[in-house]
């Protein structure tokens, strides 16, 4: 079966790590956003330039130019056998424009998974996060902590909290997340493709059940 899906859920649910799992199990290919952007710019895409005159000045990028951006990734020979959509769209005019584009490509979404996560635990995952100065090695002050405290099993580095992962912040995040794109689960759900599936339990627990509920057989 070939999947088309959008990933849904709030900052820290673990959209990129299921992503990249469901990529695997379907063979779908998993198109990531930010990794869209920094790759247009790399390779100095019209459009990816364009993105970048707009990064550049620290204003977010258009909606027209990030549409077109999906466009040009999803037109490409290798979205032909599926894609699993990751940070996109965010807000409802992005996914009326993703509507009306994929309508254009004859590639109509199979489904929208949202990663069903409770807020106090995207606080949890997110605020535990700590990266080394020295080498950029991540861990987590819970589930993935290092040997001594504050201090890079690496390098010896020192271990900080990056500043969008302080829990103010975080709160912040969740709050634009409910006001900008938590109303896309109406918008999906009134279309018969809204699936939510809990995503707090083991990461292969919950691709099994996001596999499921996309009607992967086998799942």
């Amino acid at each position: 079966m070939t999947v088309r899906v959008v990933l849904l859920g709030p900052p820290g649910a673990g959209k990129g790590t299921q992503a990249e799992r469901l990529a695997r199990a379907t063979g779908a290919l998993h198109v990531a956003t930010g990794d869209m952007f920094r790759q247009a710019v790399r390779e100095a895409t019209p459009l990816g330039r364009l993105a970048k005159s707009f990064m550049d000045r620290g204003e977010l990028v258009p909606d027209d130019v990030t549409v077109g951006l999906v466009r040009e990734r999803l037109s490409q020979e290798d979205a032909a056998g599926g894609f699993i959509l990751d940070g996109f769209p965010r807000t409802r005019p992005q996914a009326e424009a993703l509507d009306r584009l994929l309508s254009e490509l004859g590639r109509p979404l199979t489904a929208v998974l949202e990663l069903a996560v409770p807020d106090d635990e995207v606080v949890r995952r997110l605020s535990g996060r700590r990266v080394c100065e020295a080498c950029g090695r991540n861990y987590h002050v819970e589930f993935d902590p290092p040997a001594r405290p504050g201090v890079c099993d690496a390098c010896g580095g020192r271990l900080v909290q990056r500043d969008d992962d302080r829990e103010e912040t975080v709160r912040r995040r969740l709050e634009v997340y409910r006001r900008d794109t938590l109303p896309l689960r109406d918008f999906y759900a009134r279309r018969g493709l809204l699936r939510s599936v809990p995503a707090s339990g083991r990461p292969e627990d919950v691709t099994r059940a996001l596999l499921s509920a996309a009607g992967v057989e086998g799942a």
